[in-house]
């Protein structure tokens, strides 16, 4: 490390690792790629970080902003780096930041205008050492944020709503008893945000209606003889799929596994019995899955995603739905959760052309289901 007068790290190297920490107790200092941005961008911004729906809701303030006639960059852990974006920004473009715990691992200066917490629950566990670790990298968001910023928190997540005793900053609460039941939390702080912004509630929700969402964020593939296919890829941890099959009035296929993150499986039991009609399992998660569920629910174990695809539309029903929500993270078998997404979408695709030619169900051979 000699002569080295700064190390940027990128989000996925761990922050732990001796080597980061040889280098500071030489002084070296030691900083993320959205430090790096902080320090040589001077446009306001608004950050976005928690366990789920951060893309979805950096998506809409940037929507809303610009339905709104306010120039802004959306960036960070949602696309491209915040660096990537430098050239674009100034004091009169706002920076829309979904931002990572990974990312808030390596700051020391970085001070968003407007800080959004969604929720927080257990996951990346095989990364942090425990579920407070997690949490105490969350909060770096409001680390230097001072009376003159704004910290909008989840009321209804009871580890997010205790940041309000912690934070210097002025706050703003979303998802309290009393506000409108017709809106999704999502919603809920946007307008939270729009308000801050001087941004009336009928330029928001005239983006709300024609927002369709994000792929693979149960993003609707297609219907194959009354089978509707829904692919919700993105959903990398156990809290994000239940809940996605909150969404679901009737039970489910549900195709999940992949890479455990560390999480504890031991309650899913009870929620997935609820929800799901069959279980089919892919990747390194599937026997630690397999276990917590026991006899609950009938499952089947897949080599490979298509089989698990095909083998879904073999026992579907009309009516029925066949959802890949996987609980994991994708690292197993794929690139990336888009990557499972799209072979999932391609599969499912590609089974709609065959029925278009034969007719009725096709016959595919029993895996190995109780």
């Amino acid at each position: 490390m000699a002569g080295k007068d700064l190390i940027v790290v990128s989000p996925g190297v761990p922050s732990h690792l001796s080597f980061l920490k040889r280098a500071k107790e030489r002084g070296i200092p030691v900083i993320g790629e959205i430090e790096l941005g902080y320090l040589l961008s001077a446009s306001p911004i608004i950050a976005v970080t928690g366990t789920n729906g951060k893309s979805t809701v950096t998506t809409l303030i940037g929507k809303v902003l610009e339905k709104a006639g306010i120039p802004n960059i959306v960036c960070g852990n949602i696309g491209n780096p915040f660096t990537g974006e430098l050239e674009k920004l100034n004091r009169r473009v706002y920076t829309v930041l979904e931002i990572s715990s990974f990312q808030l691992e390596n700051i020391v200066s970085f001070r968003p205008w407007i800080g959004v917490v969604l929720n927080i629950t257990p996951d990346h566990l095989d990364r942090y050492r425990s579920f407070r670790e997690y949490v105490e990298a969350k909060e770096r968001i409001f680390l230097n944020q001072n009376s003159e910023d704004y910290l909008v928190l989840n009321y209804g997540d009871e580890v997010v709503r205790k940041f309000a005793d912690k934070a210097k900053s002025k706050i703003i609460f979303f998802n309290e008893p009393g506000e409108k039941k017709d809106l999704t939390e999502n919603q809920k702080v946007v307008l939270k945000v729009c308000s801050l912004m001087g941004i009336s509630e009928e330029t928001a929700f005239s983006v709300f209606q024609s927002f369709s969402g994000l792929p693979h964020r149960c993003e609707f593939v297609t219907e194959i003889e009354g089978v509707k296919f829904i692919n919700d890829s993105k959903a990398t941890n156990i809290h994000s799929t239940r809940y996605s099959l909150t969404s679901f009035r009737e039970k489910v296929i549900l195709i999940a596994g992949g890479r455990d993150k560390g999480q504890d499986f031991t309650g899913i039991r009870e929620w997935l019995r609820d929800k799901v009609k069959y279980l089919l399992l892919i990747g390194e998660g599937a026997e630690k899955i397999e276990k917590a569920v026991g006899d609950s629910l009938p499952l089947g174990r897949f080599t490979h995603l298509e089989e698990a695809v095909d083998y879904a539309y073999s026992i579907a029903q009309k009516g029925d739905i066949v959802l890949l929500s996987p609980m994991c993270a994708s690292f197993d078998m794929f690139e990336d959760y888009a990557h499972r997404g799209l072979v999932f979408k391609e599969k499912v695709l590609e089974l709609k052309k065959k029925t278009e030619i034969l007719s009725g169900h096709l016959v595919i051979p029993a895996q190995t289901v109780t």
